[in-house]
């Protein structure tokens, strides 16, 4: 299945091109938050949402760009469901925004009984997406993905760990074993950062994570990347090939964007995005956007909603491949 993610980096290049033009500030507004930001993080700690969210708060507070703080709040239950509910009963919806993943689009397509319409959540900033790597430890002696196919199938007792069915990892393993005929057992965690540490602790085989989350133990050696599914190699792992260079047309990336609660006003989404676009703009993202692997995908709120309804039809499909 080919993926969305080139079509809308074209849809979007004179957008991002005219707003890398503009300088980093933030205008005075009619509205100013009066309280502290419930800044909610739809996934765990030590994951790569949790580590963007965290950035983000530490730019916005180092150059004061907020009159009140934002505000860490992990809420990763349920896949996710626990922030999408969060929002969507938020008692101050001008005070609170998200830190959404791809599981913004999974969650509430498995869970129809939460009732969550992502349509009518408030557009805020796309920060970029977020590609993913296949991982073994090096101890594994594994070094090419010839050779890991050439193990897990050796096997009936391949573990490979994730952040749950239907989250992202669980998508991408689930192509793997559907294009190339593999079977793998699957270990839920709680986050992408617990994933990537018993991953180097070898608790389990393999894994699919984003770079941020494992940057640290490819750093110190204990983890090998054996294939990327972004559109292109990736500057990071140069010699990495791409599941498309194997003969599959499929790249899967994680959206690291914020959004507003239901109904938060106009005013307020207005107060957001000129805050996250500033954010976005400061050498200090762009850095991080390079160090982490992440590709630069900026869009307008328009474009954010034409955005998030590819995604649910994309979702929809994925998951019911899932599901055969």
């Amino acid at each position: 299945m080919a993926t969305t993610t080139k079509l809308l980096s074209r849809i979007v290049g004179a957008a991002a091109l005219g707003f890398m033009a503009l300088t980093g500030t933030v205008q005075a507004q009619s509205w100013q938050p009066t309280k502290p930001i419930d800044f909610v993080i739809m996934a765990g700690p030590g994951g790569g949402a949790d580590q963007i969210a965290r950035f983000l708060q530490s730019v916005a507070e180092k150059k004061k760009l907020t009159s009140r703080p934002l505000v860490p709040n992990n809420k990763g239950g349920g896949s996710g469901a626990e922030a999408l509910i969060a929002l969507n009963t938020a008692s101050d919806p001008n005070h609170t925004i998200l830190v959404t993943l791809n599981s913004f689009f999974t969650t509430p397509l498995r869970q129809p009984n939460l009732g969550i319409d992502v349509m009518k959540f408030t557009p805020i900033a796309m920060m970029g997406v977020d590609p993913f790597v296949l991982w073994v430890h090096k101890d594994s002696g594994i070094k090419t993905f010839e050779e890991w196919l050439e193990k897990v199938k050796s096997t009936d007792d391949y573990v490979m760990g994730g952040t749950g069915k239907g989250q992202e990892d669980s998508i991408v393993i689930a192509f793997l074993q559907k294009a190339f005929g593999i079977k793998v057992k699957y270990i839920p965690y709680k986050g992408g950062g617990a994933v990537a540490k018993d991953l180097a602790g070898k608790q389990i085989m393999a894994t699919v994570n984003n770079p941020a989350e494992t940057k640290g133990f490819y750093a110190s050696g204990d983890v090998v990347p054996l294939l990327v599914f972004s559109d292109e190699r990736m500057p990071a792992f140069p010699d990495v090939p791409t599941v498309k260079e194997k003969g599959k047309d499929f790249s899967y990336y994680n959206q690291r964007a914020v959004v507003g609660a239901p109904g938060q006003s106009p005013e307020a989404a207005a107060y957001y995005q000129n805050l996250f676009k500033t954010i976005y703009n400061t050498e200090e993202w762009q850095n991080y956007m390079k160090t982490e692997s992440l590709s630069p995908l900026w869009m307008t709120p328009e474009q954010q909603k034409d955005y998030w309804k590819v995604q649910i039809e994309r979702h929809k499909e994925l998951l019911a491949d899932m599901a055969k």
